[in-house]
């Protein structure tokens, strides 16, 4: 990457879980890495333990000696960094940018898809560890087996990669071999239509020289595999990898993995969902196509510990289970619910929270979420969590009441905007024997600590 020219690289937004991750990478490929962010995170003592100058706050020095500058999506145009960047006539790269140059470092797989990119990187990365390749990998989240996102092993090695499409990065990554995971309707702020959406994923699958493994369970995905002769996986009958006869039991899933017809032997995942053995499926099938054998896949999904914000455990209380998750689209709060529903760990109620992302995202989708809660027994919606973004007249999170209501008039939905209420209500309203999931890319992460410290409160105050 920019090797005798480029040494020393700024991130503006260095806390963000995207950056960070580039940040450790060049750090260990032995850049000289510095960093800012707005407030104090978790994120950046890692960063500093690594050996990355960090700074709290944004000011015109911190670009003082930097070869290339890279700012997050979220870093508005007019931050001083930026512009005294563009001011000195430093390189300034979008995020994309640096991942493509660091893609072209090593032999790159990447995962795609509209959801489940997170996990089954990891997974691919865990199998591939266990093969004794020791992958390099970049995730979009830590991998709670390494507490990392990121890791760079060297350029003789391969590099597991997820493959953000949101805007359009997957494009530009230079990449030997890819999984998809599913081609769903997102992003419309960036595409304009669904069939834009389809479009890329259609360009990104011609643009891969190695394997291609792509769920046949989702139809459009199923649709760009046939055109690019891709490997399938999933539960269809006909997929290359086929997952068969999955059982689940104590917050565990069991299911056996046939190649063309031959079965290769069953798989035990210390994780809920079939979604999530479909993603271990993908991730088998790779590393299957990378040489590693079955073996080594068994082993490293058998204590396989997930990732952060994957169906979570955040703690209990007076029998109230309390679960969080990144799900924010609708087939993933729909395959987290389910997990949660047929998971064998008897809950009696499933109270679902979730706290919808992006005006512009709710504008256009909202109507869709109208089937997503059907395995709620209470569904509980906040406002929107703009991530950036202003409001819009009428956008509100009662527009995802609204649809399912509209579908589903006798479903208890209860539309809580303001986050104190929220956290009141919850209080009040959990009992033992619940799992309250709280779902959503936003600040909704903290609401079981939130919720957990009211119960204490209200435990003081009754002794």
């Amino acid at each position: 990457m920019f090797r005798g020219r480029v040494r020393r690289v700024h991130f503006i937004g260095v806390g963000g879980i995207g950056m960070s991750g580039l940040a450790e990478i060049l750090r260990s490929m032995d850049f000289d890495v510095s960093g800012s962010d707005l407030r104090e995170l978790p994120v950046l003592e890692r960063l500093r333990a690594a050996g990355v100058t960090v700074h709290v706050g944004h000011q015109r020095g911190h670009v003082d000696g930097a070869d290339a500058v890279t700012g997050s999506t979220a870093i508005p145009a007019r931050n001083v960094e930026l512009d005294e960047a563009r001011r000195r006539g430093i390189p300034v790269l979008r995020r994309a940018g640096m991942l493509a140059s660091i893609c072209a470092c090593a032999r790159t797989i990447a995962v795609a898809g509209t959801h489940g990119k997170t996990t089954t990187t990891s997974m691919l990365t865990m199998i591939l560890t266990e093969a004794g390749v020791q992958p390099s990998f970049i995730v979009g989240g830590d991998v709670n087996d390494v507490g990392t996102g990121a890791h760079w092993t060297d350029a003789e090695h391969l590099l597991a990669v997820e493959a953000d499409e949101s805007d359009g990065t997957f494009l530009e990554l230079p990449v030997d071999g890819t999984i998809v995971t599913n081609v769903e309707v997102d992003h419309l702020d960036h595409y304009g239509t669904p069939e834009a959406i389809v479009a890329a994923f259609d360009t990104y699958l011609a643009g891969v020289p190695g394997p291609k493994v792509v769920c046949v369970d989702d139809p459009v995905a199923a649709r760009l595999a046939a055109v690019h002769g891709a490997v399938t996986y999933g539960t269809t009958d006909g997929a290359d990898f086929q997952l068969l006869d999955l059982t689940a039991e104590h917050g565990a899933v069991q299911f056996t993995v046939a190649h063309h017809g031959e079965r290769l032997g069953q798989v035990r995942l210390p994780l809920r969902g079939v979604h999530m053995a479909r993603n271990a499926t993908a991730a088998i099938a790779m590393a299957h196509l990378l040489g590693a054998p079955f073996e080594a896949a068994t082993a490293a999904l058998a204590r396989f510990g997930g990732v952060a914000r994957r169906f979570d455990f955040r703690g209990e209380r007076d029998g109230i289970t309390f679960v969080d998750d990144y799900a924010h689209l609708p087939a993933e709060i729909a395959a987290v619910l389910d997990a949660a529903a047929t998971s064998g760990d008897g809950w009696s109620r499933i109270v679902a929270v979730f706290q919808p992302n992006r005006y512009s995202r709710m504008e256009m989708l909202s109507p869709s979420y109208r089937d997503a809660f059907e395995r709620a027994d209470l569904a509980v919606i906040t406002d929107i969590y703009p991530s950036g973004e202003a409001p819009r007249p009428g956008v509100t999170g009662k527009l995802v009441v609204n649809a399912v209501l509209d579908a589903h008039p006798w479903r208890r939905v209860a539309w809580i905007p303001r986050r104190t209420d929220l956290v009141e209500f919850l209080a009040g309203e959990l009992r033992a024997g619940d799992v309250c999931i709280s779902m959503g890319c936003g600040d909704v992460a903290a609401l079981p600590s939130e919720v957990l410290a009211r119960l204490a409160e209200r435990a003081a105050l009754a002794s």
